[in-house]
């Protein structure tokens, strides 16, 4: 799950940064509006963690933004402006939910999980499709009830896919969404072929009813 978190105090920034990577997120950061407002319309992310106060502008302009290109990106709001306006508008213009800081790591995953779980999962905390069901919590793997062992990286793709069977992707999207946002500037992009290859074994000695399709020149599909 990779989520980006909009912050300019640099001793906020770099703790939510490093607890999120403790719960195993892949997180992407920007410091003032521009870094912020290029990479929101750039990339896709499952969570913007998005403070109003940015220098160079507003988070609420960002939000405004996101909105006018139609973007499904789900955004908490962190602001330690306790202003029932701010808050009003931020949800009104399209943010998810809204936590006012100071605020606890603890309440911070779980609204960061809340939010993934409705635009993700429709709530629910489990994916269930054919007979895998993969459990972002707990990052648990299961053929027909059996757990199935995977890295990393293996999880993050097939959670990837799982959210989107039959939908075609090419290698940058995922790429992107698994190494982050430069990934596409690799001079090649082998490392998810191997990847692939891993998770496609693993669930062929499985018995799983779905796989991962390659195709050609393009990238790959879960059917």
């Amino acid at each position: 799950m990779k989520v980006l978190v909009v912050e300019d105090e640099v001793d906020i920034l770099n703790s939510v940064k490093e607890f999120l990577e403790s719960e195993q997120f892949l997180v992407e950061t920007a410091r003032d509006f521009d870094e912020a407002m290029d990479k929101v319309l750039l990339y896709r992310y499952d969570c913007v963690l998005l403070d109003i106060m940015l220098p160079g502008g507003s988070g609420l302009d960002i939000l405004k933004a996101i909105a006018a290109e139609n973007i499904k990106q789900p955004v908490l709001i962190l602001s330690a402006k306790d202003s029932v306006d701010d808050k009003v508008m931020g949800l009104e213009i399209g943010a998810d939910d809204y936590l006012a800081k100071p605020f606890h790591f603890s309440e911070l995953l779980a609204r960061v999980k809340s939010i993934i779980r409705r635009n993700n999962q429709n709530g629910d905390k489990s994916i269930h499709y054919k007979n895998v069901c993969l459990n972002p919590d707990n990052r648990e793997v299961q053929v027909s009830g059996q757990t199935v062992p995977l890295s990393r990286k293996e999880f993050d793709i097939l959670y990837y896919f799982l959210l989107r069977p039959n939908k075609l992707f090419e290698k940058t999207v995922i790429a992107e969404t698994v190494w982050g946002d430069h990934a596409d500037q690799a001079d090649n992009l082998d490392f998810i072929y191997s990847q692939i290859k891993n998770i496609r074994k693993k669930m062929k000695d499985s018995g799983a009813e779905i796989d991962l399709q390659a195709v050609y020149g393009i990238g790959y599909k879960l059917v």
